[in-house]
């Protein structure tokens, strides 16, 4: 049985929605990426999204109203139509909603305490499960009126191809007839003092792969998908789940985790690694991911074109995976059949093989392409999409 996407939404620090975003991908540009102050002391570089005109969350039952739910209920507004087409005539407890998120309301929980801080008392806005992992699932569910499934996935970075993955097994094994599935993370000042707190956090643009390589730049973004059986132009072919059980932040430095991922993903695809045509590198511009992971792909898929994307979205981290599965999307249905660039300082780390990674206007015929997520805990997975 096969799972296709049938429609896509999305908007990160690339864009609004998947067409001005496949336009700034690449191009390399990122309207969205720039130094700000308003989740730190000091100013970072962080990715957000390019809109202040987010949808009215008003409507909904107080414990669903948050800023994470605003920008889901976007990406969720670019592919209503397809959706309504799609479930039409289908019961609703046979559509599922499945999602990645580490944030959820977090930075509504905060403007919270600040007020109690400020004022003696919480905001009348505040409902204490607007941070609840769960609740973007639950707003979805409720938003449109289907019964099925619906859960949240949190395990940091994996969390968004994950849900992807957790969607295409209800498809594969006849357990939904439609999955919404993708995530969204939104920024906070909570997220950014806590990769602070680890050393993992650049001030400047992250540099990926470089020499010069010293942290990660956090973002927020949301990505749906619609899967279904309906044939279409992209289907989720295969992937691969790990765990390395090495340490609580940082990957096995051997990368077995990331190599049986890949491995697990190509041959659940039925494929051979010479059939993928693009690479989306977790890469986030950390020693120790950047090190192991490019010595597994250079050995598991050596000579295919590779970037890290994350300099143009900051590490989304809940739904890193689904929207850099997203970028693999665009990939496929490019026209141009132009390839997203790996945007870095050019500076070889002499102690990392050599990928060829991607220039800003190379171009490639892509059939198949494979995306990285790594996580805390050495939790890995990869997602191969088909044409």
């Amino acid at each position: 049985m096969t799972c296709y996407i049938e429609a896509v939404g999305a908007l990160c620090a690339l864009g609004n929605d998947p067409d001005e975003i496949r336009q700034n991908l690449f191009a390399g540009i990122s309207p969205g990426m720039g130094a700000t102050s308003a989740y730190s002391p000091g100013p970072l570089v962080l990715g957000q999204v390019c809109t202040t005109m987010l949808p009215d969350v008003s409507h909904l039952p107080q414990p669903m109203r948050s800023r994470n739910n605003a920008v889901l209920l976007a990406a969720l507004a670019q592919i209503r139509a397809r959706f309504d087409a799609l479930a039409a005539g289908i019961e609703p407890h046979r559509i599922a909603v499945i999602l990645g998120t580490s944030t959820s309301g977090i930075s509504d929980g905060e403007a919270a305490l600040a007020a109690l801080e400020h004022h003696g008392a919480l905001a009348p806005s505040f409902h204490v499960r607007q941070q609840e992992l769960g609740s973007p699932a639950t707003m979805l569910a409720h938003e449109l009126g289907v019964t099925g499934p619906a859960y949240c996935i949190s395990t940091a970075c994996t969390s968004g191809a994950k849900a992807l993955a957790a969607g295409a097994r209800l498809i594969e094994h006849g357990l939904a007839d439609l999955v919404i599935a993708g995530g969204a993370d939104t920024l906070s000042r909570f997220t950014v003092a806590g990769f602070s707190a680890i050393d993992s956090i650049s001030p400047l643009l992250c540099q990926p792969s470089s020499a010069n390589r010293h942290g990660i730049n956090l973002g927020e973004a949301a990505a749906l998908f619609i899967l279904g059986r309906e044939p279409a132009a992209v289907r989720i072919a295969g992937w691969g789940e790990s765990s390395d059980a090495h340490h609580i932040s940082a990957p096995a430095p051997d990368g077995r985790g990331a190599r049986a991922a890949i491995g697990q993903a190509l041959e659940r695809a039925g494929m051979s690694a010479a059939a993928v045509g693009y690479v989306n590198l977790h890469g986030t511009a950390t020693p120790q991911n950047d090190a192991m992971e490019n010595h597994a792909v250079a050995d598991l898929l050596p000579g295919v074109p590779a970037s890290s994307t994350k300099a143009l979205t900051g590490h989304c981290l809940g739904t890193a995976g689904s929207l850099e599965a997203l970028f693999c999307w665009l990939t496929l249905t490019d026209t141009a059949q132009r390839l997203p660039p790996h945007i870095w300082d050019g500076v070889q780390d002499p102690a990392l093989p050599v990928l060829p990674l991607v220039k800003t206007g190379d171009t490639g015929q892509v059939k198949v392409a494979l995306s990285n997520s790594f996580a805390f805990g050495g939790n890995n997975i990869a997602l191969v999409l088909a044409a």
